[in-house]
């Protein structure tokens, strides 16, 4: 392991990539806790003291966990990414009903191209909106809940102005950044960077979760927290464990002749995984969930707002967490269905003589894919909700906020940038015959 490290800092296109994307990291990190203007810090931090962690993160955990925090500081990062994660996803399900961007995804880098730049479009009018709500919460003094004190110095409409468009710009130059490590740095950027912000809270959550047991002696608080962090590691092993697993189903091609030459008889498969829908799922019953409780900060007298503060805000009533359970298998059921068309499949193996064994070509081909899929996503689905329940469970028995680190979104998104990060350096040290991560 170590020598493979020593191994990429003497690669020199290696090492310059690595240090180009350190230092992008260093850049969002520093825009991440510099606040936009007409923000009272002081007021900030006072109001992050007296609001309670559960109500908090329930409101605008999504966001502020893709933000490493940055949100409820108003920095000037503070939407972090999730806009464009959003018109990403938006575009990605678009893609399914509209002919128009079906059409450019088939026509390959021209197309994606387009719909790249399509993303962008979407991402900064999506950022423009997002700035526009937590500015206005902000100056309104509905951002924290149960907090008096002002967060904003000045609330005149041309200040509101400069603080949405302040924001709105860090939007842009976070893609920005993002794009920046995708083509001269190592791995995809907006992963990356999604990855820097939540590894970056790591520290402090695990900390605030020995700080909270102080109460109860100093050895039974250093009890707990080795006790968190013997089971986030037995966490994280069975998700690098399921993450990594995968059902190879194998394609035969026939020979043929082409002229004089003779092409195919090769054997491949197709891997499908386990978790075939990744972390979109939790992202999309998150989403789902922040609509009534958006509803209820906006709307607070009416009866909706009073049931939905009753059962939804905190996020650990069973009903709120029932309905996350639920959603989530939706999701992965659903997100599966349109990234994934077994009759497509079945064509593009028909159309170059590719059969699986035992199986004949055309329509069994499609039912016998659709039929392998399902069995596979009826475990990743309950896979996903189980991790996603991991921050209640804190909540409840060690008191945690749900910012727990070793659970839920945080965790699968760590796992899943860190092993496809590390299978990126490994493909370009075997091209130079290097050991690599995986096998040294």
């Amino acid at each position: 392991m170590l020598s493979a490290f020593a191994n990429a800092f003497r690669t020199p296109d290696l090492r310059r990539k690595i240090l180009f994307t350190m230092g992008i990291l260093a850049v969002f990190r520093l825009g991440s806790v510099i606040p936009v203007p007409n923000v009272n810090v002081a007021n900030i931090r006072a109001c992050q003291t007296q609001t309670s962690a559960g109500s908090a993160a329930s409101l605008y955990s999504m966001i502020n966990l893709f933000s490493g925090g940055a949100l409820l500081q108003l920095a000037i990062f503070a939407l972090g990414i999730m806009p464009y994660i959003t018109a990403s996803i938006i575009l990605q399900l678009l893609t399914v009903v509209i002919p128009r961007l079906e059409t450019l995804k088939k026509e390959g880098a021209s197309g994606q191209n387009t719909i790249t730049q399509y993303t962008r479009y979407l991402t900064l009018v999506l950022g423009i909106l997002q700035a526009t709500a937590f500015v206005t919460m902000a100056v309104s003094g509905t951002l924290f809940r149960g907090c008096s004190l002002p967060v904003v110095y000045d609330k005149s409409i041309f200040t509101v102005i400069v603080m949405i468009l302040t924001m709105t710009a860090g939007t842009t130059i976070v893609m920005w950044l993002g794009e920046l490590v995708t083509d001269r740095g190592v791995g995809n950027g907006m992963s990356i960077l999604i990855f820097t912000q939540i590894a970056a809270r790591f520290p402090d959550s695990l900390w605030q979760i020995k700080v909270s047991r102080n109460g109860a002696g100093q050895a039974h608080a250093w009890f707990i927290f080795g006790l968190v962090l013997v089971v986030g590691l037995a966490v994280m092993a069975a998700v690098i464990f399921i993450e990594q697993g995968q059902r190879r189903i194998p394609v035969q091609y026939a020979k043929r002749m082409v002229g004089r030459r003779m092409f195919g008889g090769t054997t491949t498969y197709i891997p499908l995984k386990v978790n075939q829908s990744g972390v979109i799922p939790v992202i999309f019953a998150s989403s789902i969930l922040y609509l009534p409780v958006l509803y209820a900060t906006f709307r607070p007298q009416t009866k909706a707002a009073v049931w939905i503060g009753k059962y939804f805000i905190r996020g650990d009533h069973p009903i709120y967490n029932a309905a996350y359970f639920l959603l989530i298998i939706f999701f992965c059921y659903f997100y599966v269905a349109i990234t994934f068309d077994p009759v497509e499949m079945s064509d593009n193996m028909k159309k170059y003589g590719g059969f699986i064994p035992g199986i004949r070509a055309g329509k069994p081909t499609e039912d016998y894919l659709a039929y392998v899929l399902s069995r596979l996503t009826a475990p990743g689905s309950l896979y996903l909700g189980l991790i996603s329940m991991i921050p209640t469970l804190a909540l409840v028995f060690l008191h945690a906020n749900q910012n727990f680190p070793f659970g839920g979104t945080s965790i699968l998104i760590v796992v899943g940038v860190a092993l496809d990060t590390v299978k990126q350096i490994e493909s370009k040290l075997q091209q130079r015959h290097y050991e690599g991560f995986l096998t040294s």
